[in-house]
């Protein structure tokens, strides 16, 4: 019977929502939460342990996660690692990407967790564990357990395991010689000839396609233009008091800058987790140049500052949640006569 660890977040580890986000890692034995359901589909594995962990308490201290799982390794000699699935949920979808990254490098034992396309997980570690295919959000579980389980099924038996495709996890990147009975040239040819009717055809190179967004004009008149800071580099006031999330954010916010001719040290800081917020500590506005924008206005270069900093943590957002929050605060802005928009990352 092959040995089996688990890992899995706050939510599906049922131990509670966001108010239990900062949970510290902890492990029980046997199945835990999720785990239940995928447990009874295992042929030949079992589940021994379950690993629970709060999202936001992962992605603020990864380095002290990781040391947990791998006394948790070290101490149940799994022969697999399972986690999540994450769907379409940033934080956790890290989480589980990381982990199986760690123990899969460290202790060669295969991982394998679940991320809707969107994911900012699958970009990032699709070349080092495998990440299959699921829907976007936990009311697709029904049909993750059985793509998910079947899988592992094979790695337990050792079955010969078949193209990305064929198995339903993200391509790994990996070059596998293939032998057809046509060469590329009179394959490439059938498909431009099928794609020329309008008929089906299946790419063997596929291309990530990105929304196109055309640029808005130029202003006319930039000394008459009210202009607005936005930044996506973590800037907040001290203490973070709204919590937001070093990375995988799931909101923006809007802080008044009333009075102010700058972003102070010791009134603003960096909660960003994708670079060393040293310096953007020591002077804020290195992130979110609003002292800058203060200056332009005095001289007459802009005919006025929003008075308000738009912010958020761009580090591993998803497509999705980013896009809306530019929806949302285009809404914001446009709603107060702004004209035009400083976005600042890191």
């Amino acid at each position: 019977m092959k040995k089996i660890l688990f890992y899995t977040n706050q939510f599906f580890g049922q131990i509670g929502g966001e108010e239990k986000a900062y949970t510290e890692p902890f492990v029980e034995e046997g199945p835990r939460g999720n785990a239940n359901a995928f447990a009874p589909k295992l042929e030949g594995g079992e589940i021994v342990a379950t690993i629970v962990c709060g999202d936001n308490y992962f992605v603020e201290n990864v380095d002290k996660c990781l040391e947990f799982v791998k006394k948790q390794v070290e101490e149940y000699k799994p022969d697999i690692l399972m986690a999540g699935p994450a769907f379409n949920a940033g934080r956790f979808g890290i989480a589980c990407c990381e982990v199986c990254k760690y123990v899969q490098t460290n202790y060669k034992i295969p991982c394998v967790t679940g991320l809707y396309w969107e994911n900012p997980g699958v970009e990032m570690y699709k070349a080092d564990c495998y990440i299959m295919e699921v829907g976007k959000s936990a009311a697709t579980i029904r049909k993750a357990i059985p793509l998910i389980t079947g899988f592992v099924n094979k790695l337990i038996s050792g079955e010969k395991l078949g193209t990305p495709k064929q198995e339903h996890y993200y391509p790994k990147g990996q070059r596998v010689n293939v032998f057809h009975e046509k060469n590329g040239a009179e394959r490439a040819v059938e498909m431009l000839v099928k794609k020329l009717k309008g008929e089906e055809y299946e790419t063997e190179l596929e291309i990530s396609v990105y929304e196109k967004v055309n640029p808005a004009p130029p202003l006319k008149d930039l000394s008459k233009a009210k202009i607005a800071l936005c930044t996506s580099g973590g800037i907040v006031p001290f203490g973070n008091p709204d919590h937001m999330f070093a990375a995988t954010a799931k909101f923006w916010k809007k802080y008044s800058l009333e009075g102010k001719d700058s972003l102070n040290e010791g009134e603003f800081e960096s909660v960003h987790a994708g670079y060393d917020p040293v310096y953007a500590n020591e002077d804020p506005n290195r992130v979110a140049p609003y002292n800058t924008l203060k200056e332009l206005e005095k001289e007459g270069v802009i005919g006025s500052v929003y008075p308000y900093l738009l912010t958020t943590t761009g580090n591993s957002t998803s497509v999705a949640d980013a896009t809306r929050f530019g929806q949302e605060m285009a809404q914001d802005l446009l709603a107060a006569g702004v004209d035009g928009v400083i976005l600042t990352s890191t």
